[in-house]
């Protein structure tokens, strides 16, 4: 599997990916910071319906069935979410019924990044452009021009990496470039903190979007939740 070049040149390779992205992510979730296990680690997130998750370190071929499944056989709370960085159809023989697994291929994915022309952080006619930053994250807005929301995102940066996450669009507002703006900025404001790699977790729907801003893809993703009492 290849890394990801840095603007200085050094690989990141799939290990430092997902660490980066559980680093990045915990802070733009607000989660505890993670604990280190042989296998990978354990992040407390505090959620209802997330009180925490599992994430194994490895990517791709280095993932063991036997890993997955001794982090699996361990897990006996509702809603506690297993991540695994190969895709689904890999990965998800190796869990039991008390799983559900999104049967849509994720993705981690990479790009270096670089500053962007003034001229490409212009929100389109109709629509305005608003930032902000708390607790070292960033977060940028679109709106349009009487208040409706149309796009968000934010981006943690932590170093030499920084996280974007929870990038959306409004269905009504798609097509527009506005994917595109979100992700711009968040990049400049990762750059201005001394970030040089990007790294995310996305969806086949925001795939294509992140490929044309140049994110390569590093490895699969599987997401897994526990299932409740409910649910068998």
């Amino acid at each position: 599997m290849r890394g990801t070049q840095g603007t200085e040149g050094t690989p990141l390779t799939g290990r430092d990916a997902v660490r980066a992205w559980i680093d990045g992510w915990g802070v733009s979730r607000g989660a505890a910071p993670p604990a280190v296990e042989p296998w990978g680690f354990t992040i407390d997130v505090g959620q209802i319906k997330h009180p925490y998750r599992y994430v194994l370190g490895a990517t791709g071929a280095d993932i063991q069935e036997a890993d997955v499944r001794k982090v699996a056989s361990s897990v006996t709370g509702a809603d506690v979410w297993l991540k695994v960085f190969d895709f689904p159809d890999r990965v998800a023989p190796w869990l039991g019924p008390e799983w559900w697994v999104d049967p849509e291929d994720g993705f981690l994915m990479t790009v270096p990044l670089a500053p962007v022309p003034p001229n490409h952080l212009v929100a389109p006619d109709g629509y305005r452009l608003r930032t902000w930053s708390r607790g070292g994250v960033f977060r940028a807005m679109v709106t349009t021009a009487d208040g409706h929301w149309a796009a968000r995102g934010q981006i943690a940066p932590t170093g030499r990496t920084a996280v974007a996450d929870q990038i959306e669009t409004s269905p009504q507002h798609r097509r527009k470039g506005l994917g595109s703006l979100v992700m711009r900025t968040l990049a400049v404001a990762a750059v201005d903190e001394g970030a040089e790699i990007g790294v995310l977790a996305g969806t086949p729907e925001g795939r294509a979007l992140y490929e044309s801003l140049g994110w390569r893809v590093v490895a699969g993703l599987t997401s897994a939740r526990r299932k409740g009492p409910e649910e068998a």
